[in-house]
């Protein structure tokens, strides 16, 4: 997500799901034309024209619920987002995410007729715009892990095994067109924008697969009559196959990624200065930013994790990136860049807790050199065995600071002897 790679996955992912949505939007308007099709009905210039005239109306009832969200939503969910979390409860903060998100879904199907899957993309999409938004995804981790899970037991349980063995060549042709013909089409539009090889590598493994919108589709078409019930077997096979090979399609790709980056690598090679130190920097309070104020005077890149929502905006204002939440969350880290920086400051006052975030980036990136502050002995203590490298101790440095400076008025011996 840090990446360009990632940013340009995602964005096409999402571009997507709003295709499949205005397909979702003109599926019944299509419905009521073939049917008269079918049964042999001349289509009248009339027909035509409220045909179209329904397909207008629809998607101008999308164009107004976009616009009073992009307008409207977004100021007031980011207003009721700050109004909740100065309230210090964060129970109470995540329900009222909880509760936004539901809302949207539900007033979109009530009063714009748009399906509830929409409704939820755009909630998503406005509480993006907040500055709480990355504090409002690290609160709702527990519910995201959860629907997960529901959503894989629901495939799962709508999947009809018997498949495999009624019709396994039209299942391995659906298989066969997401992984190979969507991939071809994902790298010929890729190296057509002038992608490098190991960009096109990484988005076409990415979209190897077909997810959550597909079956939603399709059970519309089951609802109108446009799709057998074997298709839909097949699309349900075929998505369940393909994310299950998703990992060995992430690692194919990713090896020829990183040839081509290595080739790349061996034509470029020449004598170049060093590559700029990327840094992680935990917690911007009094000792963070002043590490910060440095890394600002040596245009060092670097990225802060703050879960202070006044630091947080702050840093923001400045330009500063910075990822709100608490760094004992993996997926904090991993917001952060920190499987791609070279240091990390931690500088949160508590030691213990420091040591479950020293442990934790470890996890992440063993080679990353890890700078800590301590209070006491047994924060040291429990800091190294964590694996910091370099543990500053308050007490110790107040201690050597007062004997450098005495130096010069206290006779050597005594300084020494101390």
């Amino acid at each position: 997500m840090q990446t360009e790679r990632g940013k340009l996955t995602v964005g096409w992912l999402v571009v997507e799901d709003l295709a499949m949505v205005v397909a979702m939007v003109l599926l019944p308007t299509w419905v009521h034309i073939r049917t008269q099709v079918v049964n042999g009905e001349a289509i009248s210039v009339l027909q035509m024209q409220d045909a179209g005239l329904a397909v207008a109306l629809t998607l101008g009832k999308v164009a107004l619920f976009a616009l009073i969200m992009l307008l409207a939503g977004k100021r007031v969910v980011s207003w009721l987002l700050h109004r909740v979390v100065h309230m210090g409860s964060r129970e109470l903060f995540r329900l009222a995410v909880l509760a936004i998100a539901l809302g949207v879904a539900y007033a979109a199907s009530a009063f714009f007729d748009i399906s509830v899957a929409l409704g939820a993309l755009f909630a998503g999409l406005i509480m993006a715009e907040s500055e709480l938004s990355q504090q409002a995804a690290n609160e709702t981790l527990p519910l995201r892990d959860a629907f997960a899970v529901l959503f894989f037991v629901s495939v799962g349980m709508l999947f009809d095994p018997m498949i495999l063995l009624r019709n396994p060549w039209p299942l391995i042709a659906t298989v066969g067109i997401i992984l190979v013909l969507r991939s071809l089409i994902s790298a010929g539009l890729l190296k057509l924008f002038g992608q490098s090889r190991e960009t096109t590598a990484t988005v076409t493994a990415s979209r190897a697969q077909i997810g959550e919108f597909s079956f939603i589709l399709a059970g519309l078409g089951l609802q109108f009559g446009l799709l057998p019930e074997e298709a839909n077997d097949l699309i349900l096979g075929g998505a369940i196959i393909s994310i299950v090979l998703s990992p060995l399609m992430f690692a194919i790709f990713d090896r020829i990624g990183k040839k081509a980056q290595a080739v790349g690598a061996v034509r470029l090679a020449a004598p170049t200065q060093a590559p700029p130190k990327r840094v992680v920097l935990v917690g911007y309070g009094r000792v963070g930013s002043l590490i910060g104020k440095a890394l600002d005077e040596a245009q060092a890149t670097y990225s802060v994790i703050e879960d202070r929502e006044d630091l947080v905006e702050l840093l923001n204002s400045s330009g500063v990136a910075v990822i709100a939440g608490n760094a004992i969350s993996q997926d904090t880290m991993e917001r952060a860049g920190i499987a791609q920086a070279d240091v990390m400051f931690v500088t949160v006052p508590n030691g213990f807790e420091a040591g479950r975030i020293v442990e934790l980036a470890r996890t992440l990136n063993p080679k990353i050199k890890v700078y800590a502050r301590a209070h006491s002995d047994a924060e040291v203590e429990h800091l190294r065995s964590f694996g910091a490298d370099l543990i500053v101790s308050g007490e110790q440095e107040i201690a050597d600071a007062m004997i450098e400076n005495a130096a010069a008025v206290i006779p050597r011996r005594i300084v020494s002897s101390a």
